[in-house]
């Protein structure tokens, strides 16, 4: 038999050997591809209709979509006849190896993923977190943006926020204002709660239910400190809080009700 003859035969049992199995992945990996495309389909309309943040669909499409694809395409190489045990132990490792270069980044996605799906805060609410009070400028895959008071931008990372401790003062519509003024031991008290609840009904801020508490909250070393607690719809807590201090501190001046300085009286023999 001629060498031509040989290489003809050959590739004939080639051919008959791996031909079907070339044909059969072929199909597999075709078919794989769009049931994938279908599964990936669906879950976007899933997230859609249950509101996941539009931020988050595409990425988790996309980890979703790579780790299906992977598994096809070493579905099909197993399929046509190559080993793929050293292929898996390669990407094994270099997952490995890649996951644990970023560790802190891998944490962050994480944190932001649980974020973006339990929704504990959303843009614009005031909240504190990591010992910063500020408004949320925006929520990001690796990092939540805050905006503080003083306009300065806090950059935080996601994992340390997803898994620390979180006050969000926006989620309620109404918040409690509370409030402590000294008055002299010599004031009369009945006169001073009558100032207070004078200020209080003039006030359209001030919410009628919860009603508003005045009590005497401490006999402290140079005043009688009077404890007030109203109500207030969450945007007006902070127009309320400074409000109520100007206006008491005039209307206490204008009625002859003083607010002691710290003192001391010495005794000498």
């Amino acid at each position: 038999m001629s060498n031509t003859e040989m290489i003809i035969a050959r590739g004939k049992e080639i051919l008959l050997t791996y031909g079907p199995r070339f044909l059969g992945a072929v199909v597999a990996l075709v078919i794989g591809l769009w049931v994938i495309r279908m599964i990936l389909s669906t879950m976007g309309r899933v997230m859609q209709k249950r509101h996941v943040d539009p931020d988050l669909v595409p990425f988790l499409r996309g980890i979703i979509g790579a780790v299906l694809r992977v598994g096809l395409v070493i579905s099909v190489i197993q399929m046509i006849g190559i080993e793929t045990t050293s292929f898996i132990a390669v990407l094994g490792a270099a997952g490995l190896a890649i996951g644990m270069a970023l560790s802190g980044t891998l944490q962050n996605f994480a944190g932001g993923v649980m974020l973006l799906l339990f929704k504990p805060f959303k843009v614009g609410d005031l909240v504190e977190m990591q010992g910063h009070l500020g408004t949320v400028h925006s929520i990001q895959i690796f990092n939540t943006v805050l905006k503080t008071p003083d306009n300065k931008t806090v950059i935080l990372p996601n994992s340390p926020v997803s898994t620390g401790p979180i006050v969000n003062f926006s989620t309620e519509a109404n918040r409690r204002v509370d409030m402590s003024f000294g008055i002299g031991y010599g004031d009369d008290i009945d006169a001073a709660k009558l100032a207070l609840h004078e200020i209080l009904q003039k006030d359209d801020r001030i919410l009628k239910e919860p009603a508003p508490l005045i009590v005497v909250g401490e006999l402290a070393d140079s005043s009688v400190n009077l404890t007030m607690r109203v109500w207030t719809k969450s945007e007006d807590y902070w127009g309320v809080f400074f409000n109520m201090h100007e206006q008491v501190k005039k209307l206490f001046d204008a009625k002859g009700i003083s607010i002691p300085f710290p003192q001391v009286q010495m005794h000498t023999k």
